[in-house]
């Protein structure tokens, strides 16, 4: 394997098994008192407003703490993926995936690797992604490789730090946040899915507004940064369903934005909610830091730009 593949490899894994991970928990936002309006959570869907019936589905899926995650993510051409995992939420947010790429250039970029179908742990500091022995061999024996989230905030710049924020805070319920932020949420019915009677809700976000509003960490620079890249992008706005069952936990959601590498969509599911997820760091001698392994390749600013 040539040192391209490798640097054009952790990019892609930097890009994709970051993004899987903010796909499956959510894209972020900031709620209201949830217990202020409609029935306590846990109890049942009341005749409330779309608002209300969110702010009880955002407090009641976060005292949840865990569950098990099957989820898609495709743009364009670039990528399309599948995953599944569980992640908890109760202290830190931490989880495992197996992710499979299904096509684009980034499963073309890892089958060259011998990589079809990875594993992805999420901890409070990290990611670390497997890759192959074929992989390894390129890369001082190493299989898996560490992402710090600190480094993603300094080699990244603004988009990031979005990303290590996101990475952090995310659990499935900023989903529901996110539409309570942007104010615009509409009932669309109500609906079986998975074998659950749900609600199903529906809202449109201004992308660009919502990171200036939801970032509690983020300096004014950072979020200009943001800003820029939601542009470069072509992100403007993002489509958001969910799907609420009545004990008021998320059961399916769904995101949607153009960009200019083409229609970005995610999907995610929730089950097996309260789930025990125990997640440790891979052992350190088969562990690689991205920052030695950019070092190495003579690619430190390519490797880092995720």
């Amino acid at each position: 394997m040539k040192s391209t593949t490798v640097r054009r490899t952790t990019l892609a894994i930097a890009v994709t098994a970051a993004l899987t991970g903010v796909a499956a928990c959510g894209a972020g936002g900031t709620s209201g008192d949830p217990g202020k309006e409609g029935k306590a959570a846990g109890q049942g869907v009341t005749h409330v407003s779309p608002l209300a019936a969110l702010r009880l589905a955002a407090a009641s899926t976060d005292k949840a703490d865990s569950a098990r995650v099957d989820m898609t993510v495709s743009m364009g051409s670039l990528m399309s993926m599948k995953g599944s995992g569980a992640f908890a939420w109760g202290k830190a947010v931490s989880g495992a995936m197996t992710l499979t790429y299904t096509g684009g250039t980034v499963a073309d970029a890892m089958r060259a690797t011998g990589t079809t179908s990875m594993r992805a742990r999420y901890l409070s500091d990290a990611y670390y992604a497997r890759m192959s022995d074929q992989f390894a061999r390129q890369a001082g024996g190493k299989h898996w490789i560490r992402y710090g989230y600190d480094d993603m905030a300094k080699l990244g710049g603004g988009s990031g730090a979005y990303m290590k924020d996101q990475m952090q805070n995310n659990t499935p319920n900023q989903s529901v946040k996110l539409l309570l932020a942007s104010g615009d949420v509409k009932k669309a019915g109500e609906e079986q899915v998975l074998g659950q009677h749900t609600t199903h809700y529906h809202g449109t976000v201004n992308v660009a507004d919502l990171a200036a509003r939801t970032s509690r960490t983020l300096s004014a620079s950072q979020l200009a940064d943001i800003k820029k890249q939601l542009s470069r992008t072509g992100i403007t706005t993002e489509t958001v369903d969910l799907w609420v069952n009545d004990e008021n936990l998320l059961v399916k959601k769904s995101e949607t934005a153009d960009t200019r590498n083409g229609t970005l969509t995610t999907t995610a599911s929730y089950r097996d909610y309260g789930v025990e997820v125990s997640v440790m760091a891979p052992p350190k001698r088969d562990t690689v830091d991205i920052k030695a392994l950019a070092a190495s390749q003579g690619a430190a600013a390519g490797a880092g730009t995720s």
